[in-house]
């Protein structure tokens, strides 16, 4: 009879992680398939619609940035952060239950694949940009940089909208005005 030791399991999965990582890296750096020229500041196959920032109606307090993405790329990726050019910090976030209460919070890596479309939206992910800049004024542009796994970044220009612009409420139905 083979008894493994709670240790002896343990080692064995740890080698057998070190073999898969290995098994991996050999596979990537084996330059089978070459993955697509990256553009400082692009992820080949990412696109931005509709962005926008929501200043705060309460000067100083945190601005919201909205926008649709579409990823068409070979490469299954996740969003890991964002910034805004201006902004003290920037965090992702999402509404999520906790504790029998919906409320926003920060959120989880967000993964992306061929094919994807992703609504940063009111009362869905959005990214936050505290501290915003007496800068960021109604009427000009903010600068917004995703960060995805492996370091690639995307940046876009996000319209900056005043609390109440139509733009900042979530869509009342997909027949209504869309300005």
């Amino acid at each position: 009879m083979n008894r493994t030791t709670p240790m002896g399991r343990r080692m064995k999965n740890i080698a057998m992680a070190a073999a898969l990582a290995s098994a991996a890296a050999l596979t990537a750096c084996s330059g089978e398939a070459e993955a697509p020229v990256a553009v400082e500041g692009e992820v080949p196959g990412m696109s931005i619609d509709n962005a926008r920032m929501v200043l705060n109606a309460v000067e100083g307090n945190p601005a919201a940035v909205y926008f649709d993405l579409t990823y068409s790329g070979d490469r299954g990726l996740t969003i890991r952060k964002a910034e805004v050019a201006g902004a003290g910090s920037t965090t992702l976030h999402d509404f999520g239950e906790y504790d029998f209460k919906v409320q926003m919070m920060e959120a989880l890596p967000i993964a992306i694949s061929n094919g994807s479309e992703v609504a940063f939206e009111p009362g869905g992910l959005h990214v936050m940009a505290f501290e915003p800049s007496a800068d960021l004024k109604a009427g000009g542009t903010a600068e917004v940089t995703l960060t995805v796994s492996g370091g690639g970044t995307h940046t876009f220009k996000a319209d900056i909208v005043p609390a109440g612009d139509p733009r900042s409420l979530p869509a009342e139905d997909e027949a209504g005005d869309e300005s």
